[in-house]
């Protein structure tokens, strides 16, 4: 999903020049046949303004429902965000200045939830389009810090060599 700011043309054109392709031959087929002679090819209007309107309303579902999600994305980051930094507040404020040992491993633990959540959302998932060509171009792009590294490696700076093993060994696989 792109949630950018701008989401340019060239952008829109480079990622989809293989569907182009595609629709631009289908659509120049009938096209040439018709400029052949070939008149059995053709449709009157009004089934294919009804199938318009179908798709427009399809359409115009589908965009809200993405943008719902985006939104309720969003407002659970948001609710995590305040709530990492209110448990912050409290954890600091709470224990008294001899116990900077136990709050720092209390923060450690919590960066350490921090980064299994993130991991844990970067997951693939069965009905991303994962498995295209264009993704796999598009993804050259950019370097993905949760494909590039291991989570092992990424708790290792948070949590004890037992704690580790432990949260490992209770790892929930990938859901669908």
């Amino acid at each position: 999903m792109h949630s950018g700011k701008r989401f340019g043309a060239r952008e829109f054109i480079i990622w989809t020049r293989r569907s182009i392709y595609v629709l631009a031959i289908l659509a120049a087929i009938p096209t040439v046949l018709y400029y052949c002679g070939l008149k059995f090819v053709s449709f009157p209007w009004q089934p294919i303004a009804i199938m318009g309107t179908a798709v427009a309303f399809i359409v115009g579902f589908k965009n809200n429902a993405s943008y719902s999600r985006l939104w309720e994305a969003r407002q659970i980051y948001g609710s995590i965000i305040n709530n990492s930094r209110s448990f912050g507040y409290i954890v600091r404020d709470s224990f008294s200045e001899k116990n900077s040992i136990r709050v720092k491993e209390i923060f450690l633990r919590h960066y350490a939830w921090l980064t299994a959540l993130r991991f844990q959302l970067r997951e693939p998932r069965t009905w991303e389009n994962m498995n295209t060509v264009q993704y796999d171009e598009y993804s050259k792009k950019y370097d993905i810090p949760e494909r590039l590294a291991k989570l092992d490696d990424e708790l290792k700076n948070y949590l004890s060599d037992q704690e580790l093993q432990y949260i490992l060994s209770k790892k929930i696989g990938p859901r669908s």
